[in-house]
């Protein structure tokens, strides 16, 4: 087992650093550059629509009510502490709540990660609101100070938004004509737009002009885009390989320090690799149907229902049996020796979810700094005969819609996550969320230390169920 790298600090009396200098250095624009290039790109967007007149990105059929559990101090989750300057606002919920600012609006989708403190909900018009930490401008609203109350995104497009992604800093939005666009810290490239400033407080349209995009993913600090052909692109900080362009993009910058040259704008991942002890083989690119990002890796999976890994290694989150960093995607060969299909990946901190064709549930990496981590793929026995249908990563675990069950499973820390309730925080194998019995639940997304459900409210019962529930009304910082 690896040790866990660290991002920063020294190595061998190198210090090594993230990079602001990127493959092409950005001009220095003015305002009225940076006006004049806003519309060329809402231009583009127009030339793409008419391009693509007939073409529609479907988002999910599923709308729910949204409820929630976890912290919603959103400047303290995932922080052992308050930054200075921030004032201590929300209180950590131990168990499922009606969130009342949404409690009279249909929800289509809600976005967050494991990286992530701030939240994106999609509503059934295909309007973007968004919530929570906003110290680098990632909410899309033209200031840095954090929303407690669902916030409409500025700069989007009269387009429907149909799906969305979120890194630490940084959020990715997905139209239905395929086009995309960011906001939030763009210090590494990770937004892939022209600014001169290191935050894009509202949302631009990505510097991205091939075929329409149908999935977007964020790492901490990259991005990833799957096209309509099952082409990836990606741009951001390479520090590890998450990139898959066969480079960390590590050079001398000066004697004594070490940077990383960031991916300003959208990259195609050309090169997929299978490896043995004594050769490296090339593969035939394959199309890409899906994937999903943890904080620096990624898994994808392809048209013949191959999985492919790549970024950091440690605690084999990768499955390769070992834990060295994949500069490009490598093909996890577990899976092709069971002969069974993978048809749905979610991706952790430092590990990584795989489900097999037959239903079966694969973990591989470390859940938790007090469990076991997993070199390759092994069966996960408790989750046998259960069928996920939506899998949220937080940082101590995971929580996923399964049946008629919410099952959740993790171990440390919590800020009330996993929906146990305050005398069981935490639960070291995956059980039942007893606090929504009777309820069906749509999708599940996580933060770094909070988790929104999507509940179905169809039938009376449903209603009575929901309306029984406790509600959070959110304290205004």
């Amino acid at each position: 087992m690896s040790a866990k790298r660290q991002s920063k600090g020294k190595a061998n009396g190198v210090s090594r650093k993230k990079s602001k200098i990127v493959e092409d250095d950005p001009p220095v624009l003015s305002e009225e550059d940076d006006d004049d290039d806003r519309r060329s790109d809402d231009d583009d967007v127009d030339e793409l629509a008419e391009d693509n007149a007939s073409l529609r990105v479907q988002g999910p059929d599923h709308i729910g009510v949204v409820l929630l559990t976890g912290g919603t101090n959103w400047d303290l989750n995932g922080r052992k502490s308050m930054p200075k300057g921030c004032k201590s606002v929300g209180r950590n919920l131990y168990e499922p709540h009606l969130f009342g600012p949404l409690k009279d609006n249909r929800i289509r989708l809600v976005v967050s990660s494991c990286n992530s403190s701030h939240t994106i909900f999609i509503t059934e018009e295909g309007k973007a609101l968004s919530l929570g930490r906003n110290e680098k401008g990632q909410l899309g609203v033209k200031d840095l100070l954090r929303r407690d109350i669902p916030t409409p995104i500025e700069g989007l497009p009269d387009h429907a938004i149909v799906n969305a992604a979120t890194g630490r800093g940084h959020t990715l939005l997905l139209t239905d004509r395929g086009a995309v666009y960011s906001c939030g810290d763009n210090k590494n490239s990770q937004c892939g737009v022209k600014s001169k400033d290191p935050f894009v407080t509202t949302a631009m349209r990505v510097k991205y002009n091939g075929p329409p995009i149908v999935k977007v993913g964020c790492g901490a600090e990259f991005s990833i885009l799957l096209d309509c052909k099952g082409t990836l692109y990606s741009f951001g900080l390479p520090e590890y390989g998450q990139l898959g362009h066969n480079t960390n993009g590590e050079y001398i910058e000066r004697a004594g320090a070490i940077n990383f040259a960031t991916v300003k704008l959208p990259k195609p991942i050309m090169t997929f690799v299978e490896k043995t002890k004594n050769k490296v083989e090339i593969l035939p690119k394959p199309e890409i149907r899906d994937f999903a990002c943890g904080t620096n890796h990624t898994v994808a999976i392809d048209d013949h229902k191959k999985a492919y890994s790549w970024g950091f290694g440690g605690y084999g989150r990768l499955g390769h049996s070992e834990p060295k960093d994949e500069l490009q995607p490598r093909l996890i060969k577990y899976f092709d020796v069971q002969r069974s299909g993978v048809k749905h990946v979610a991706c952790g901190p430092a590990f990584s979810i795989a489900i097999n064709e037959f239903g079966a549930v694969y973990l591989f990496g470390q859940m938790s700094s007090r469990g076991e981590a997993n070199m390759y793929p092994k069966p996960v026995q408790d989750l046998h005969g259960w069928n996920l249908r939506s899998i949220g990563t937080c940082s101590i675990g995971l929580v996923a819609a399964a049946d008629d069950s919410c099952i959740v499973w993790g171990s440390g820390t919590s800020s009330g996550e996993l929906g146990l309730g305050e005398l069981k925080k935490s639960s070291a194998k995956p059980c039942e969320m007893k606090k929504l019995d009777g309820l069906y639940i749509e999708q599940v997304t996580c933060g770094s230390a909070h988790t929104f459900l999507l509940a179905r409210d169809l039938s009376e019962d449903d209603k009575d169920i929901i309306a029984s529930m406790p509600e959070y009304k959110p304290v205004v910082a």
